[in-house]
């Protein structure tokens, strides 16, 4: 039986404020435990919340971005649950009318295309921390802990439609989403300490059946690859189940990564169990359209628009600008580049971007902004490529200097080509001595040209540029070869 993979998501991106969803404490990782709990993230008695502006602007721009309808009026909830580090009883969420709704995000899977609708992104408070592994009670015992300190730090929870269908579309979707994030300030993205953490609701039916499969809700992934992994193997084990007689039981399940597998961790629970209800200490929360015009304008181009910009100015593919502006810092890297050439030169500085100063950009593990190599080196570098000063290849070489140089100077470039004599060779009458040289020490690969074999011109030509240390100009190479090629 051939079957289908149903996959929806549910992110909670920890937003950037100062303070928690509904009190004053801080919300800086990493302080010893329960030094960061306030009397309202406690639930002391008497207490009452007091929403964060700042979330609700992040939830706004967040709206914005995915084109999603902004609700002028939204109601917060009580989702009521009993767990340790939940010191109320009941986490202040929103359930009937979130402050986002719809939207959508665009992903691209082995070059297609695809929208995945968005059902919500609703704001709430996060609970506390059960602290298990390597914890150890008053006299030494093995025990539990609980740590308070991110208690009411606030989220938005952002949920999709089902409408992935494999671990790949899933991974893309939260890279996406992620991205989008990071670029409008609204979360800082490190999933190392659970900023930004990922279910997903993973079902199997058979091929062409409407009806959804029973689905599993895996928690708290926090990496791509451990996405990824949980997806496929939960997809497997479902199958598995089902044929072999068996029925797949709606459940939560966390993701091993060191067995690599899902492992059954309560029974999932549905709507109804939580008894929501308007949060009586809690107004409505009301969105002016003045308020949503603000931080539309104070929101700056959005990557979406930036790509349909580069494409249309300087000729660039879909690939390329997604590449682009990924990361804001690396987007804007490019606009400070292009702005110092001219626009034939765009895709060139794209290309040379995408490939090279992105390896570098990873191996170093920094961001554009932090690059060794300023826009203004590159630009020159880009330059002696179009004037015919230096290759290609040769201008691989000089980045790779400037990098490990971490050369400040604006004419760094001219300098190294000229204290290394790495000008290109584009005197025909030079090249055309090469040319001869390397044609008489290589007649099979005459021969194997003249039988309609390509691959031995570009052999030729490999040789006529290890001859001349890679200096020749390759166009003019082609030339004189092609040329003296078809006069033997």
């Amino acid at each position: 039986m051939k079957w289908e993979v149903v996959i929806g998501m549910e992110t909670h991106a920890q937003l950037r404020t100062q303070s928690k969803i509904f009190s004053g404490a801080s919300i800086e990782f990493g302080a010893q435990a329960n030094r960061q709990a306030c009397a309202v993230d406690l639930a002391l008695p008497g207490v009452l919340p007091v929403l964060n502006k700042q979330a609700v602007a992040h939830a706004i721009r967040f709206g914005l971005a995915v084109g999603a309808k902004i609700a002028p009026v939204s109601i917060f909830a009580r989702k009521n649950y009993f767990y340790p580090d939940l010191p109320k009883g009941y986490q202040i969420s929103q359930y009937e009318i979130p402050v986002v709704q719809g939207g959508q995000i665009k992903i691209v899977v082995d070059g297609q295309t695809k929208i995945i609708q968005l059902t919500r992104a609703h704001l709430e408070e996060d609970a506390g921390k059960s602290l298990h592994e390597d914890f150890q009670g008053p006299h030494g015992e093995p025990s539990s802990g609980i740590d308070l300190n991110r208690a009411g730090t606030p989220l938005l929870e952002i949920v999709s439609e089902p409408e992935m269908r494999s671990a790949a579309e899933a991974v893309a979707y939260a890279k996406a989403l992620h991205s989008l994030v990071v670029w409008l300030g609204v979360c800082d993205g490190n999933m190392q300490e659970g900023s930004f953490r990922c279910d997903a609701n993973v079902s199997v039916r058979p091929l062409g059946q409407a009806e959804f499969g029973t689905r599993c809700e895996i928690k708290n992934l926090n990496s791509f690859k451990f996405l990824e992994e949980a997806i496929q193997y939960e997809v497997r084990r479902q199958i598995e189940l089902i044929e072999d007689g068996g029925k797949v039981v709606q459940e939560t399940r966390l993701y091993d990564p060191d067995r690599k597998e899902t492992r059954s961790m309560r029974t999932k629970e549905d709507a109804n169990d939580y008894r929501y209800f308007p949060d009586p200490d809690l107004l409505p929360l009301v969105i002016s359209d003045a308020w949503v015009e603000k931080e539309k304008n104070e929101m700056g181009e959005l990557p979406s628009e930036l790509a349909k910009r580069w494409q249309a100015e300087y000729a660039l593919t879909e690939y390329d600008t997604q590449v682009l502006t990924q990361e804001k810092s690396f987007a804007h890297y490019y606009q400070e580049l292009v702005a110092r050439l001219s626009k034939d030169q765009a895709k060139t500085a794209a290309n040379f971007l995408i490939g090279d100063f992105a390896s570098a950009l990873n191996k170093a593990d920094l961001v554009a902004a932090d690059a060794p190599v300023n826009a203004e080196q590159l630009a020159l570098l880009i330059q002696r490529i179009s004037d015919g000063t230096i290759s290609n290849k040769i201008a691989k070489d000089i980045f790779t200097i400037l990098w490990d140089e971490k050369a400040s100077d604006a004419n760094a470039v001219d300098r190294i080509i000229e204290a290394k004599g790495l000008k290109q060779i584009s005197d025909s009458g030079a090249l055309a001595a090469v040319v001869d040289e390397v044609l008489a020490k290589n007649q099979k690969s005459i021969d194997e040209f003249k039988a309609g074999k390509e691959k031995a011109f570009n052999a030729l030509v490999g040789q006529i540029m290890k001859a001349t240390q890679g200096k020749a100009n390759p166009q003019q190479v082609n030339k004189i070869l092609t040329e003296k090629l078809g006069a033997l």
